[in-house]
């Protein structure tokens, strides 16, 4: 699928599936609130996987971000989903994905603009493989110990995107 063809799923205030738009047409100045997922990967040492936005992305280009994050397809269930994701954006297989924050919830709005206005369930998983980034999603990866992760966001928060200097804190 493209970025293009990508369908959301579009929430009520309560978190309840009221219909389904294209992401491309979703993700503007005034975008509905809708369901996505982050997941934080980490390997055998323990150390979590940040990535950098590729130059690309509409929201938040070149910001250093958790792993990967993403939308389910509708009827797609989440954790289908999380592994569809971390194979199309790292090329990584996941072992031991595991629902951490299920009621995880922001809107931030970028430079540009675009909001983004989520119910986004947080997973974490260990990698079962190497990282084979693909560069119209990542321009960048590096595995970082968490308390170097934890002190950069806490000394530059303009530097990483909005949902890991919230999420961070609460894994």
């Amino acid at each position: 699928m493209t970025s293009d063809t990508e369908q959301v799923v579009l929430l009520s205030d309560d978190g309840a599936p009221i219909g389904v738009a294209d992401k491309h047409e979703v993700h503007t100045d005034d975008t509905p609130l809708h369901l996505a997922f982050s997941c934080h990967v980490f390997d055998g040492d323990g150390r979590i996987l940040v990535t950098r936005r590729a130059l690309t992305k509409r929201t938040w280009p070149g910001v250093w971000t958790n792993s990967f994050c993403g939308h389910p397809a509708p009827e797609e269930e989440l954790t289908d989903a999380v592994a569809r994701r971390a194979r199309d954006e790292l090329g990584l297989e996941l072992a031991g994905l595991e629902l951490a924050l299920p009621d995880f919830r922001y809107l931030a709005i970028d430079a540009s603009g675009i909001v983004e206005n989520e119910i986004c369930p947080v997973y974490i998983a260990r990698a079962a493989g190497s990282v084979l980034a693909n560069p119209a999603e990542v321009a960048e990866w590096r595995w970082a110990e968490t308390a170097e992760l934890q002190l950069a966001v806490s000394l530059t928060p303009w530097a990483f995107s909005p949902w890991l200097a919230l999420q961070l804190p609460q894994l």
